[in-house]
């Protein structure tokens, strides 16, 4: 339709009333007071649907939360509660929460009217002239929700056009559309709004997409395009089933593809996703546009290099305009562009020899299907370091580990020495345990002592997950006190390789035992610092 550009376009988020009806979530009253001031003044939605009436003492008590605060910031009528055709009860109810603007629900389809009220049209549209009237009467202004409005126009449009009809003609602020089973297509949306529109230019209809086709947000951009003036959110998609139509994907789609005005601030939108997300405990999808982990997040190493070069894999999705920042992940499609990347938002420089075993590592552990950081990187780089500052007499070749309940764990370890291997079988009060009774059987028969354990540290890195690297740090005694890192997703690996460290380490002090010595103490304290 032309001469609709331009228009600014009322968002309504309803994530405290139909966001709330997701399996499993409901806020509590101080939640929703801390939803609803983040939405009205920090990403600046014109609107908030709060609650439906009548439903809970906890109901009530959120809203006249949400009511008093609003009170005081001048934002009441921008605060919305649903009510029912049930004159005065919604009513009443609405003025005791301190709200002044009641979203009525009533029929939109023939179907709901007669199989749901069983009831006429005539009787429903004098119950709703009524519900309106008293609500007025009360300095209680009224938006009308049409439910089951999609299926009212695809199987009863005459009932749902005389509807509309007759509420252009009574105190009605906003006429609200919702497809409330998720089922049209855009082409739907087009052709209805065009429809109703075009009988009634003068009047203010709201879109409420639901998302059971994943439809949700090419339906509202038909919508807007084709005379909708205010459109329903929930943060994150929040809703029952497959949910409503996502405020930051909105959000995003109108500014992006659109000449429409919205005052929504969008940079503050992945702060206000995060509290939800936390308030609801429904885990925001890792590929979820605009707020997911890992929408913003370049794997493959090629856009990272095209990124370096001149922004080549980059669309209008900033992150910043989110709140957000680019990262670029490190896994086994790495290369060294996304290293480096990393490496500057660490304020890390490696040498090109350096970088290289940095980026082999980091292909070699992303193999093993482990997610890798940047937080991750500063440990991967410690561990590249100190094995390069380490001559490799010594080495693990291979072990076969057991942990059963009620047997002690026992370890089958081959260990080579200067290019001849040691077989050995110990058990003992852990794996780890179990791996150096069989370390010192070898040592016994090669007669070679080995230094005292005196410490040892486990640590995650910063962020990290069940699924994270683990890294242990070892002190040893050797006459001398010196330390040694190992770096697995499993936590005795972890220790056995720092172990194997330490057993080279030893050989070199018996080599050259002032020199080594020397030069292994600044090598780790450059590593470590």
């Amino acid at each position: 339709m032309e001469g609709l550009n331009g228009r600014r376009i009322e968002i309504m988020d309803t994530t405290l009333r139909d966001g709330e009806q997701t399996s499993g979530v409901s806020f509590l009253p101080s939640e929703k007071l801390q939803i609803a001031k983040l939405l009205l003044e920090e990403l600046k939605v014109d609107r908030i649907e709060v609650a439906s009436a009548r439903v809970s003492d906890g109901e009530l008590e959120g809203v006249q939360k949400i009511t008093s605060w609003a009170a005081q910031k001048g934002y009441l009528d921008r605060v919305e509660v649903l009510g029912f055709v049930d004159t005065p009860v919604s009513v009443n109810w609405i003025m005791e929460a301190g709200a002044k603007v009641l979203n009525l629900l009533t029929k939109g389809s023939l179907n709901h009217l007669v199989h749901q009220l069983k009831k006429t049209p005539e009787q429903h549209f004098e119950e709703i002239a009524y519900s309106i009237s008293y609500a007025d009467k009360n300095d209680i202004s009224v938006n009308v929700y049409l439910e089951d409005w999609s299926n009212g126009m695809r199987n009863s449009p005459e009932y749902t056009l005389n509807l509309i009809e007759f509420l252009t003609k009574q105190p009605v602020k906003r006429i609200m559309l919702p497809d409330t089973l998720g089922l049209l297509s855009p082409d739907e949306v087009r052709d209805f709004f065009d429809l109703i529109v075009g009988k009634f230019p003068e009047t203010h209809f709201d879109f409420h997409a639901h998302n059971d086709y994943d439809l949700s947000v090419a339906n509202v951009m038909e919508g807007i395009l084709h005379g909708a003036s205010g459109i329903h959110t929930t943060v994150n998609g929040l809703g029952e089933r497959a949910g409503n139509a996502p405020l930051e994907s909105v959000i995003a789609v109108i500014k992006d593809f659109t000449d429409f005005e919205i005052g929504v601030q969008e940079q503050k939108i992945f702060r206000v996703s995060k509290l939800v997300e936390q308030f609801s405990g429904q885990h925001i999808p890792a590929n979820k546009p605009v707020v997911g982990e890992n929408v913003f997040t370049q794997t493959a190493g090629i856009h990272a290099d095209g990124d370096n070069k001149k922004n080549l894999y980059f669309n209008d999705l900033l992150p910043e305009r989110f709140g957000r920042q680019r990262k670029y992940a490190l896994g086994k499609t790495s290369g060294k562009a996304n290293i480096l990347k990393n490496l500057e938002e660490l304020g890390i420089s490696l040498e090109k020899e350096e970088l290289t075993r940095v980026t082999q590592r980091i292909i070699e552990l992303g193999d093993k299907k482990e997610r890798v950081t940047t937080e991750d990187l500063p440990y991967i780089i410690s561990d590249v370091l100190q094995n390069n500052s380490i001559s490799k007499n010594i080495s693990i070749e291979g072990y076969h580990m057991t942990h059963s309940k009620g047997l002690k764990p026992s370890v089958q370890l081959r260990l080579n020495v200067y290019g001849k291997s040691y077989d050995a079988t110990a058990t003992g009060d852990g794996q780890y345990d179990s791996f150096m009774k069989a370390v010192k059987k070898i040592y016994k028969s090669l007669k070679k002592e080995l230094p005292k354990l005196i410490d040892y540290h486990v640590s995650i890195p910063p962020g990290g997950k069940t699924d994270a690297f683990v890294e242990t740090v070892i002190t040893w005694d050797y006459g001398k006190i010196f330390k040694t890192k190992g770096l697995d997703p499993d936590q005795t690996v972890a220790a056995m390789m720092a172990t194997e460290k330490m057993l080279n380490i030893v050989e070199s002090f018996n080599t050259n035992p002032e020199k080594e010595s020397a030069n292994y103490g600044n090598e780790y304290r450059a590593v470590a610092g």
